[in-house]
């Protein structure tokens, strides 16, 4: 009986650990290296926007159900545009895309349009099953350069964040685009919203996301120039929280600010290429968008779920190893340069007062709103990625 194919995971980060999962299920055998420990890899306190690429994915690899009482369900993504005074709503009814015969009716794709979750729980289903899976081999709190350096593996996996020294390492370049806001994260407890309801406000200061948590409390999204971001993480409280009250609109009533705000550099990156030799680039490591819109997390689990589908070939022999990177690396183009192209023309179409763009992005809101058909083919593109409408 043939040896199992060897990877190296270098990265235990949600992406990273579920890239593990995902090549163990795949039939190989993984080393998953991380410099941090177990506990430092929890403490993040931020949440995340899942779509319905990412619940195919988890439930392709059996981890759905452990993750679905994480999971806060939203049935409705309200799209307001504060500039141009123009709105549109999104619900369950809209998950019936245009190409329903392939991807299937609203009721087969669960009843959301989304999910959030925050990251320490789900960190913790990850770490678990990672430790107890019996073809994962974890190295957390060890440096990444000895296993690096001595690796025998048929392939290693970098998922090691968009400061990646692995990729600097290979010499792979980046293009890059540092846009002038960064983002502001904070939970807060809220009233003026449902609890299944998420918002994106698009203000000329940047795109502003309300993400609920369940129980009236809501993660906040704050994009802003890097001056004004720095402002707000270092107020008060009380001071916080006028602030928010301030760039809501009215209907919003922050009462409790539930953890410490903190604020991120926001910046388009894409690695030149997704692959050197035995080595692929997953996730930030290969490419990075503004979250406008909760692309982030779920573009690099598309790239999971592409290395899943590869592994699964190299394990039965229809695949030879040492082609899954070049594979790996052109299967991948099409999401990311159609993903970071919409997100950063979003940016660029709503984060500005320019007047002359108010009557082209209020045609645009309306046209949303009252055309089904552009709603739903709109909504498919965000939930499954832009290849899954296009026939990719």
């Amino acid at each position: 009986m043939p040896q199992p194919l060897q990877a190296q995971v270098m990265g235990a980060g949600p992406t990273g650990a579920l890239a593990a999962l995902a090549l163990a299920d795949a039939g190989w055998q993984v080393t998953i290296v991380d410099p941090l420990g177990p506990s430092a890899l929890l403490e993040r306190t931020r949440a995340y926007a899942f779509t319905q690429s990412s619940r195919k994915l988890l439930e392709r690899l059996g981890l759905w159900q452990a993750c679905d009482p994480l999971m806060v369900p939203f049935r409705r993504l309200e799209l307001l545009d504060l500039g141009a005074r123009a709105s549109v709503a999104f619900a369950l009814a809209d998950l019936a895309a245009p190409f329903a015969q392939r991807q299937g009716a609203a009721q087969r794709q669960g009843a959301a349009l989304g999910w959030i979750a925050q990251h320490r729980p789900l960190m913790a289903v990850l770490l678990e099953r990672l430790q107890v899976h019996p073809a994962i081999t974890t190295q957390l709190g060890q440096s990444m350069a000895p296993a690096m350096g001595s690796s025998p593996a048929d392939l290693v996996v970098a998922a090691d964040g968009p400061h990646s020294p692995i990729r600097e390492a290979l010499g792979i370049g980046l293009w890059q685009w540092s846009y002038r806001q960064s983002c502001l994260t904070a939970t807060v407890a809220m009233r003026g919203s449902d609890d299944d309801q998420a918002w994106e406000l698009l203000r000329p200061e940047g795109p502003f996301a309300v993400l609920p948590l369940g129980e009236g409390q809501f993660q906040v999204v704050w994009s802003a120039p890097q001056g004004r971001c720095r402002q707000l993480e270092s107020l008060a409280d009380a001071a916080f929280l006028d602030a928010l009250a301030g760039a809501l609109p009215d209907r919003f009533q922050p009462d409790g600010l539930l953890d410490q705000p903190r604020a991120f550099p926001v910046a388009l990156q894409l690695a030149r290429r997704q692959h050197r030799g035995s080595c692929v680039l997953l996730g930030e490591s290969g490419h990075r968008c503004h979250p406008v819109g909760g692309q982030g997390l779920n573009l690099c689990w598309r790239d999971v779920a592409v290395l899943h589908r590869l592994a699964q070939r190299a394990s039965a022999g229809r695949l030879a190893a040492e082609r899954l990177p070049a594979a790996y690396g052109l299967r991948r183009w099409p999401d990311l340069l159609l993903t970071l192209a919409a997100t950063d023309l979003l940016v660029r179409l709503f984060s500005n007062r320019a007047p002359l763009l108010l009557p082209l992005r209020r045609l645009g809101l309306v046209a949303l709103a009252r055309l089904p058909w552009l709603r739903r083919f709109s909504l498919a593109a965000m939930t499954h990625g832009p290849c899954q409408v296009l026939g990719g």
